[in-house]
This record gives C-alpha cells, sequence and structure tokens, in this order.
C-alpha cells in the first residue's frame, strides 16, 4: 500500500508546529501534499484526490500530530479491517459507532482527555472526527462540492459511502489532535448542520462526534443551549495549545507506536 497524507491548511504556524512534526515525514516516509485557498473541505480534498495517486489518502487536520510509527499501525489496522470487510472505503481513529458510541483513543487538547473508546476488532462507525479521515482510493469515494465550510464531510463521506454498499471503521490508531478550546458552535457550523439536515433527510437522525443531526433540528439549540450552561466547566479542562506534541505523546504513552504496528 502507498500512503498520501493530504492537508488544506491556512496557517503555516499551526502546520509547523503539529503535522508538520509527524516523524512520518520528516523523516521522508510519506509525502505531504498541500492545499491552500480552497472555497471548503471538499473542494481542497477532491483536488488532492485528483493530482495524486497513492493507494490510501489520509486527510488530516494541521493541528494534527502522528507518533512515531503510526503509518506501520495504520498498514496493520486497514489489514485488519480488510480481512474483516473486503468492501471497507473508509478508517479513522475516531468515529461515532452505529450504537452511538465514541471510537477511539485520541488526545484532545481543547478538552484536556484522552477520549474514545478501544476496540478489540475494527468498529463500523455512521461519522467521523474530521481531524483524520482514510480513504482507499479504489472505493472511488469524492467528497460533496455542495456541502459548505469546514465541518461535517466527516458525516457526509460516511453517509455517501454507505448509501453505496460500502462501509466506514474506526479502530486503536492513537492520534494527537491539539486543537484549540471553541466556546459555541458558530454561525459557519450552523450553516453545514443545515446543509446536512436537508441533504439526508431520508437517513436521519445521524450522530456526529459533535451533536445529533435530527429531522426537527431541534438539537442544535440543545447543543447551544449546553455549551452556553458549560462554558466555563469546559474552558478549565482545555490544556491550551502550546504544549509540544511530542510531549502530549509521551505523556499518553503513545512516544512510539512502532511496538504495536
Amino acid at each position: 500500500m502507498t500512503y498520501a497524507l493530504i492537508c488544506a491548511s491556512h496557517n503555516d504556524e499551526i502546520l509547523n508546529a503539529n503535522l508538520a512534526r509527524s516523524p512520518m515525514i520528516t523523516e521522508g516516509r510519506v509525502p505531504l501534499h498541500l492545499q491552500r485557498g480552497a472555497t471548503s473541505a471538499a473542494v481542497a480534498y477532491n483536488r488532492a484526490i485528483d493530482t495524486t495517486d497513492a493507494d490510501i489518502l489520509i486527510f488530516a487536520h494541521h493541528d494534527v500530530y502522528l507518533p512515531r510509527g503510526w503509518e506501520d499501525l495504520l498498514t496493520r489496522r486497514l489489514r485488519e479491517v480488510a480481512a474483516h470487510d473486503p468492501n471497507w472505503a473508509l478508517y479513522g481513529p475516531f468515529g461515532v459507532g452505529l450504537d452511538a458510541s465514541h471510537i477511539g483513543p485520541v488526545w484532545s487538547s481543547s478538552i484536556g482527555l484522552i477520549v474514545g473508546r478501544v476496540p478489540t476488532t475494527p468498529a463500523e462507525v455512521q461519522s467521523y472526527d474530521e481531524m483524520v479521515i482514510v480513504m482507499r482510493r479504489s472505493a472511488g469515494l469524492r467528497f460533496d462540492e455542495a456541502l459548505p465550510g469546514w465541518h461535517m464531510y466527516g458525516t457526509d463521506i460516511v453517509t455517501t459511502a454507505r448509501t453505496c454498499g460500502l462501509h466506514a471503521y474506526a479502530g486503536a490508531l492513537p492520534t494527537i489532535h491539539n486543537d484549540r478550546y471553541h466556546d459555541h458552535l458558530r454561525d459557519d457550523f450552523v450553516q453545514c448542520y443545515t446543509a446536512m439536515r436537508h441533504k439526508w433527510r431520508d437517513h436521519l437522525p445521524l450522530r456526529t462526534p459533535i451533536i445529533k443531526i435530527s429531522k426537527s433540528g431541534l438539537h442544535l439549540y440543545k447543543n447551544r443551549w449546553q455549551d452556553y450552561r458549560s462554558e466555563k466547566f469546559r474552558a478549565n479542562m482545555s490544556v491550551g495549545i502550546n504544549h509540544a506534541p511530542e510531549y502530549l505523546a509521551s505523556i499518553c504513552g503513545w512516544s512510539d507506536l512502532t511496538a504495536s504496528a
């Protein structure tokens, strides 16, 4: 299997402090393909699909760090999922299972926790956190450029795959998400929520890592109210983004995943 690591970045400072420090990049084992100036995640990622030829496409946020040995562990996980289901199309380190459970493990700086249960076998999911999405090129999927902005494309691409008879999985692939704290859902998120609610109205409800997309749309207001009430508590949980990602990997016990691979 050949890999291409793809990132749509608008901030070199964040990129160079996180994703670009991943050993697979600094040591030249996996090429990094940057997309600049796209109007949406879908546009950026479809450009990358068209301009790369790797078997496996890894779409990653610029505030993600992939510890040493991550790509070798990914190879093992993809072999496991292929043995389990030859019809797999997508894989990720964090997703929402069909039973609505969170599948991980992933470190999140915004909440200061390792999140997600660790499955012993590949777990089928209905959505991903967009921080990392792995796609099998031969599945023939593309991102929907009619979907606005930079949110919920992880739920959209999984739902697209499932309607085509393909499957998406998550599993034990430890990853550092050095993300900043967000106090509430902003207007661009609401726009994406509304677009998804209309596009997939015959498939609702769908659960994303952040919110339930429901036919009524009332969960959007419920989440906004919960965010308001819990703002101080969540802010206190955040560890900020000033820690080196190598340090975060070390305190999680993930400095070197080679042994796991």
